[in-house]
């Protein structure tokens, strides 16, 4: 059954390229490259917003966001070896996408304004705060940093207990857009490509350069 559209994909293992490009050059000391590849993931996240409310049927937030008490019911029966039968995200699946995308949002957000102790990284938006308020935004980008590690760590190791425990392949969706459920499903799904994808691809492109110039028009 097809659950993943094309748009979607593409973010996903840009989205994960990036975040590798950006520990690699924040780690090795490599500016321009950090710099750029951290205006690239504000352009995923932009994106991905966007197709939150305009794209295909899970890919909207509307679709996997649920209450408290469908996410405590699912995790009380996480346990149980049989797959879980959900079409796109699960309960806590969907919240965890929401979680990591506030992280990388906040990430991404005070990297903007951040300040280098030698002043040859800062952020694109660095000269809108003062030196003080530059190195507390470098202190708190490299804090969310760890916190989005950790995140990540706990990502994979759902993957893992997927695949192994309940016998769910989550990553191949994620590769072929397609997921095999062992009975037929009736679903009315919305499946939208890169023509309306143009939209939100421009919209990203166009806060990405705003940025980049750092709001000097």
């Amino acid at each position: 059954m097809r659950v993943w559209d094309a748009p979607t994909r593409v973010f996903h293992w840009l989205l994960v390229a990036l975040i590798a490009a950006s520990w690699w050059s924040g780690a090795n000391a490599v500016p321009r490259v950090h710099v750029f590849s951290g205006l690239a993931v504000v352009g995923l996240l932009v994106f991905r917003i966007y197709w939150g409310f305009f794209g295909s049927t899970l890919c909207r937030f509307a679709s996997f966001t649920t209450g408290p008490r469908t996410v405590l019911a699912y995790a009380r029966a996480l346990l149980k070896s049989q797959a879980s039968g959900h079409i796109g995200h699960n309960p806590l699946g969907g919240w965890s996408v929401l979680a990591m995308l506030g992280l990388l949002a906040t990430q991404v957000g005070f990297g903007l304004f951040a300040v280098d102790i030698d002043g040859l990284a800062n952020g694109p938006l660095s000269h809108l705060v003062t030196f003080r308020e530059g190195r507390a935004a470098a202190r708190i980008h490299a804090i969310v940093f760890n916190v989005l590690l950790a995140a990540i760590a706990l990502h994979v190791l759902a993957i893992i207990f997927y695949f192994f425990f309940k016998k769910e392949n989550l990553v191949g969706p994620m590769v072929t857009g397609h997921k095999k459920y062992k009975q037929k499903i009736e679903a009315r799904l919305m499946f939208y490509g890169f023509q309306r994808a143009v939209i939100g691809i421009v919209l990203a492109g166009v806060v990405v350069v705003v940025l980049l110039w750092g709001f000097r028009f």
